[in-house]
């Protein structure tokens, strides 16, 4: 019983962060600026490494915890590859 009922938390606590990272894609589109667009898919890649390591946990699932690892790591190298096309003014090398 108790174990159901974390479960259930974890499953629900990734969908509410899954309806926040809906609800961050306004900001990507919308802007006003590069930063605030930056930013925002920086905290929606962020939000979907959670999300997925909660579903492993919810779910029982512990390959999910390595695919959120990696994604994770995925989600920081794309942050250093914005800041540097950022700091380029969008020029390539």
């Amino acid at each position: 019983m108790t174990a159901e009922l974390l479960s259930n938390g974890l499953l629900v606590g990734a969908a509410a962060l899954g309806l926040v990272s809906i609800a961050l894609l306004w900001r990507v589109v919308v802007g006003p600026t590069t930063a605030d667009r930056m930013v925002a898919v920086n905290v929606i890649g962020t939000s979907v490494v959670v999300i997925i390591a909660l579903l492993g946990a919810g779910l029982g699932e512990v390959g999910f915890l390595d695919v959120a690892l990696v994604y994770g790591l995925l989600n920081f190298l794309l942050s250093l590859g914005l800041g540097q096309l950022s700091l380029d003014g969008g020029e390539p090398r």
